[in-house]
């Protein structure tokens, strides 16, 4: 059932991936040489989802438990979205003929993953995420409360 925590949550937490992925770009462009033009839009489409089930899920509760669900879903919104590139690149690179079979494929898109992780694990990437998902929690149940 749709109710303003749901809607606030999915579209703050969409802003949110979006905003955090530009932040993402720079250090992918020169390391990985490849474009990050849907790079935003489609982490902003996992935020919305994720933001609408853990985020919406547990607004209008209070705030403590809200802050709670926003760094879940934050590690939620972080983990699909490595999930998802991770295996876009080992798909493009299966299509090159890179891997020997479906388990190696499968093993390259888990060092891929894990190779993506050290790259967003850095100052400027993790503080800015983590303060704007306590800001979009507390918004998120202001809303809820207001409205529901």
């Amino acid at each position: 059932m749709p109710t303003a925590g749901k809607l606030i949550g999915a579209i703050a937490f969409a802003a949110l991936a979006y905003f955090i992925s530009d932040l993402v770009k720079p250090l992918l462009e020169p390391t990985e040489g490849t474009r990050v033009g849907a790079l935003s839009r489609v982490n902003g489409f996992i935020g919305l989802l994720v933001g609408w089930v853990i985020m919406g899920k547990g607004a209008g509760k209070t705030y403590r438990q809200a802050f709670g669900y926003g760094l879940t879903a934050l590690a939620a919104t972080t983990f699909w979205c490595i999930v998802f590139w991770s295996g876009y690149k080992m798909v493009l690179r299966s299509m090159d003929m890179r891997y020997d079979g479906a388990m190696h494929a499968l093993q390259g898109m888990a060092q891929l993953a894990i190779d993506f992780t050290k790259l967003i694990s850095v100052q400027e990437i993790v503080i800015p995420a983590i303060v704007g998902a306590l800001f979009v929690s507390w918004l998120t149940e202001f809303f809820a409360r207001r409205w529901s």
